[in-house]
């Protein structure tokens, strides 16, 4: 495995995955959760990908984290706005250079739009370089006539609908690795012609690719080097999964998703383990309700955790709640329904003296037809350019008049 521009050509000392998860956090997901780790079936290559993981550069620097803490902790006191956006699933076939630099400028281009807005400064921060998994509700799906498992996203399968392509298959982690470092550099790149950023986020969700690549730093303890910002989801939170013991280990800022279903008390609980020190700039909380639920579900969980002094960044993830199935099939979102969902997310922040700290969104670099609303006048129109591999994005027309109506 090659280096990549600004990282050292010897790893740091990789930390073993004992010590990432202790033995009373161990333990099965939350009754009722769908299993997310793939199924490798005792895959001859999964003992060598591990170990050539381990034993890759790092991906990510303590510098890098340690600046977008001191960002998020400005956002966390008030003072500025978060845009976190990219595509739903990266596709390995769209990460060359001149693609990620593509991906990126569009991602920059949207913070400029919020920023000027807005007024306030806006720390970007992609979904990139790392979002190649997908957790889903059911291991198979139905393609014609035919049953197959479930794509889930380019680290672990092909989306091609054949038993051959959809086998999950570990070598995939190091396409998935080499194609991040990639994105990095042109992310790196950016950064030092703007020094703003933008930062790199994914969901945290193969703990096989993520475990190697945790590394024991000078004076900062674990950091987990796939990424800036990791996040963990809605299917993974429960308070005994492994992907939340993974994310309370390390000392990269994290997220948590948080849909109807989360409760006050879950909610604190989840502070608790990732935010134990009540630190501004450590933990965000990704709110993806939908907009029928949040004015019922968040207004305690907002007072429940300020309570608790906890100083998280509250987001909005106005997509994820509001997905719906078109006529002619295709999953949607409707442009209206994410504003109404991010008007009621303010609403509950502004009443309770919260800051609304930014939006999550899902957001193509190009003029994808999988939304309804600005350019995209009905669900007619949605078979044009409908590219995504999971669910349907914004396109940055659509991306923009979203965020007129947040500023």
């Amino acid at each position: 495995m090659n280096g990549t521009a600004g990282r050292p050509a010897a790893p740091e000392a990789p930390l073993g995955v004992q010590h990432l998860v202790s033995p009373g956090r161990q333990g099965r997901q939350q009754p009722g959760r769908h299993g997310q780790e793939p199924q490798w079936s005792d895959h001859p290559a999964l003992g060598e990908v591990s170990a050539r993981l381990a034993a890759a550069p790092p991906l990510v620097h303590m510098h890098e984290v340690r600046r977008l803490r001191q960002a998020l902790a400005s956002v966390a006191r008030g003072d500025g706005l978060v845009l976190q956006a990219g595509d739903c699933a990266e596709s390995l076939e769209e990460c060359g250079p001149a693609q990620a630099a593509h991906r990126i400028a569009v991602l920059d281009e949207l913070g400029d739009h919020l920023e000027h807005s807005s007024g306030r400064h806006v720390v970007r921060i992609g979904r990139l370089a790392g979002q190649f998994a997908k957790p889903r509700s059911q291991p198979t799906e139905r393609v014609g006539d035919r049953e197959l498992p479930v794509f889930r996203g380019h680290m672990v399968n092909s989306q091609v609908p054949t038993a051959q392509a959809r086998r999950p298959d570990p070598r995939r982690m190091l396409r998935a690795y080499e194609a991040a470092a990639t994105v990095l550099d042109s992310l790196r790149d950016r950064r030092g012609a703007r020094a703003a950023g933008p930062w790199a986020s994914h969901e945290a969700l193969v703990l096989d690719y993520e475990h190697p690549l945790v590394r024991e730093s000078s004076g900062g303890g674990p950091l987990l080097t796939s990424t800036h910002l990791p996040w963990v989801g809605e299917r993974t939170r429960g308070p005994r999964s492994r992907h939340l013991a993974l994310l309370a280990s390390v000392a990269n800022p994290v997220a948590c998703k948080l849909g109807p279903t989360a409760t006050p008390d879950e909610v604190l609980l989840l502070c608790r383990l990732l935010d134990p020190d009540r630190v501004p700039g450590r933990l965000a909380l990704i709110v993806r309700m939908g907009r029928s639920r949040i004015s019922e579900t968040l207004p305690p969980i907002v007072a429940a955790v300020r309570r608790a002094g906890h100083p998280v960044v509250w987001l909005c993830d106005p997509m994820h709640g509001n997905t719906v199935r078109a006529a002619n099939g295709l999953k949607t979102r409707y442009l209206p329904d994410l504003i109404a969902e991010a008007a009621a997310f303010r609403t509950v922040l502004d009443r309770q003296g919260q800051h609304a700290g930014g939006v999550h969104l899902e957001v193509a670099a190009s003029d994808v037809t999988e939304c309804v609303g600005g350019p995209v006048g009905s669900a007619e129109g949605l078979g044009e350019r409908y590219t995504t591999l999971c669910d349907p994005r914004l396109n940055p027309e659509q991306a923009r008049r979203f965020l007129n109506t947040w500023a």
